[in-house]
């Protein structure tokens, strides 16, 4: 959903985009490939809506929390001691009893072997060093993270630029037999 600015807000729900459709409170710039019918008529499936007034945002809501998730998402699903992709934690380059936050700044995507390695001690005791400094991720990780259908690598990719980590998604999972 985007504001009439052409902002984006937030993900919705197809029921939720129709409502204001419906209402006429906003108006549709992308459409799916199927249409939704009901008994009376029919309206094109919303992908992308945009409201017709301006709704303002709180300068507090770009304030993004913390959530393992978003961490691993932003850190492109790998360790970033070692670049392993499985049994993902988070770490804090700082520990907490070392005076460090928890903060963007500091939290991390750590292996579960790489967490225990580093343990209690700062990143130059043990010679770890993140791989990438950490940061606050874009907006667009929060919009991937509540969709409900992943985005492709090749449109996340573009759209992250030429300075941020990959926005795919987890790593696939394997049954085993």
């Amino acid at each position: 959903m985007l504001n009439a600015t052409f902002e984006p807000i937030n993900v919705c729900t197809v029921r939720r985009a129709t409502v204001l459709l419906l209402k006429e409170k906003a108006e549709i710039l992308e459409i799916g490939a199927s249409d939704l019918h009901w008994a009376t008529g029919s309206l094109p499936r919303p992908v992308v809506i945009r409201l017709v007034t301006y709704v303002r945002i709180p300068r507090d809501s770009h304030k993004r929390k913390i959530t393992r998730r978003a961490v691993f998402a932003r850190d492109g699903w790998t360790c970033q001691y070692c670049g392993a992709r499985t049994s993902l934690t988070v770490d804090h380059v700082i520990p907490r009893s070392k005076g460090g936050l928890s903060s963007w700044d500091n939290i991390v995507a750590s292996c579960a072997p790489c967490n225990r390695r580093k343990g209690d001690r700062l990143p130059h005791q043990v010679n770890m060093h993140p791989r990438v400094k950490p940061r606050m991720p874009s907006p667009h990780i929060f919009i991937q993270l509540a969709s409900p259908k992943p985005l492709s690598r090749a449109a996340t990719d573009r759209r992250a630029g030429p300075l941020s980590p990959p926005l795919s998604g987890p790593p696939a999972r394997t049954r085993r037999p």
